[in-house]
């Protein structure tokens, strides 16, 4: 006999919509399966920002056993980045097809004996090779926002994507405070510093490994199961499976994709620009030691806690209110202010004064990422994975052109110019975000269209 539509087959500890999709978000709940795949993506992905970002605060000490010149250091920061553009396309095509749950585990287990390959590395092309390679578990990103949009509604999809990257986004700030701790604490044991140091790297390469194995052993790809499960063969929404060349092709072909990609590189590109680059800064500029250096740094980072969270909950609140336009005027408005605080960074000549523009900088530009995820799961009901991949290698692309153009180590201005130029390319490159339109929704300046007939449902509507 048939259950009644309204008759969820699968017990659910958390109210959920027609298709099983939790319609509330309980950061501190583990109940599955949506909770339970929360904290995995998180977790997960916060151990791969903890790997890529545990080289920069141990730079002081690296470039003296390796002899990195600053042209070195600034091809290893663009290799880093680079690593992760392609990644991200290519993530989120495995995610349309395979699902979030292998694809995340599956890069993060390829990239973490990288990670514990630091320990040999012994001269700059290694150095800058190594970074490249790393930078590849960034596209750890694209399951993790997937996953959130698979599990949650989508009245508060932009939280959950908030949230779960904001704090994976934390790992981050957290290796800039914890590794030179843990290089100090093994100096302290009376091990040379050249040898401490690639010790140092056993910690973020094994804390890699564990979370991955974490994802496949307690991880589910959607509400009712995983994707290919013989006990619940059915894809989201019981969309028909797509060959790889099909997914990919509706993705690339939506110019709000596009859009969004540009804005991503100019709020999580700068922030991981910065995040590279910040330890250094404040080491070299204001004179303080390594591990001060790290702690300014950390706090960079480490507002992610809140910021990327609040972002997303500003454009659910504004989508409530005031529908896809004030999901479009929130990103614009937040990350012309951050690109105002980072041209102002640049100016600053103090060291305290600096810090508090670095932090009031940070909340804004990891905000304005919240808020761009905020509206990625309404671009294509067809390619998720593949607009979500387009976004993140959009960051990483950013991230990619601003170290060539301003921190490549060549430049003959400083790297506080660099800073003031970086936040005017922010203000520049948001003014597209006009230029986004739903036929269903409107956008910026214009409603939407009178004609709903000629709206593709595949395409514009949100995985609800």
């Amino acid at each position: 006999m048939e259950s009644p539509p309204n008759k969820h087959i699968f017990p659910f500890s958390l109210p959920v919509d027609s298709d099983h999709k939790a319609t509330e978000f309980r950061p501190f709940s583990n109940s599955l399966p949506h909770m339970r795949a929360f904290h995995l993506a998180w977790l997960s992905l916060f151990s791969c920002y903890f790997s890529t970002f545990s080289i920069p605060p141990l730079l002081a000490v690296l470039r003296q056993d390796l002899n990195l010149s600053a042209a070195d250091i600034g091809r290893a920061g663009t290799a880093a980045f680079a690593g992760s553009v392609f990644s991200r396309l290519a993530m989120g095509t495995a995610c349309d097809l395979l699902g979030p749950r292998l694809a995340s585990a599956a890069l993060s287990l390829l990239t973490a004996p990288v990670v514990l390959s630091t320990a040999f590395i012994s001269s700059a092309q290694s150095f800058v090779l190594l970074r490249f390679l790393i930078g590849f578990s960034l596209a750890n990103f694209v399951a993790n926002q997937f996953w959130m949009s698979s599990m949650f509604s989508g009245s508060i999809v932009g939280l959950a994507n908030g949230v779960a990257a904001g704090w994976a986004n934390v790992g981050a700030g957290l290796a800039q405070l914890v590794m030179p701790m843990i290089f100090s604490l093994i100096v302290s044991l009376g091990v040379s510093s050249s040898t401490a140091w690639r010790v140092a790297f056993v910690v973020p390469a094994i804390f890699q490994a564990v979370t991955a194995l974490m994802v496949l052993a307690y991880g589910q790809d959607l509400p009712d199961g995983n994707y290919w499960s013989h006990k619940h063969p059915r894809k989201a929404s019981n969309k028909p499976r797509e060959n790889v060349l099909g997914v990919l092709f509706h993705g690339l072909k939506n110019y709000r994709g596009w859009i969004l990609g540009l804005t991503y590189g100019c709020c999580f590109g700068v922030e991981l620009t910065v995040d590279n680059i910040i330890a250094q800064y404040f080491y070299d500029r204001f004179n303080v030691d390594i591990r001060m250096a790290g702690a300014i740094a950390a706090s960079f980072g480490l507002g992610n806690l809140v910021s990327r969270p609040v972002g997303g909950v500003v454009s659910d609140e504004m989508g409530r209110r005031f529908g896809m336009r004030g999901r479009l005027w929130s990103l614009w408005a937040v990350q012309t202010v951050a690109g105002l605080l980072c041209v102002l960074l640049g100016r600053v000549d103090s060291l305290w004064g600096s810090a508090v523009v670095m932090c009031c900088f940070s909340f804004f530009v990891q905000a304005a990422s919240g808020l761009t995820f905020g509206v990625v799961p309404f671009i294509s009901k067809r390619s998720l994975g593949v607009i979500s991949g387009m976004t993140g290698s959009g960051g990483a692309m950013g991230a990619v052109v601003a170290q060539l153009l301003l921190f490549s180590g060549s430049n003959k201005f400083s790297t506080q110019t660099g800073i003031s130029l970086m936040g005017l390319l922010m203000i520049i490159c948001t003014i597209p975000v006009g230029f986004i339109y739903f036929p269903k929704w409107g956008g910026m300046f214009c409603g939407p269209s009178n004609e709903p007939s000629s709206i593709d449902q595949d395409d514009y509507s949100l995985l609800e």
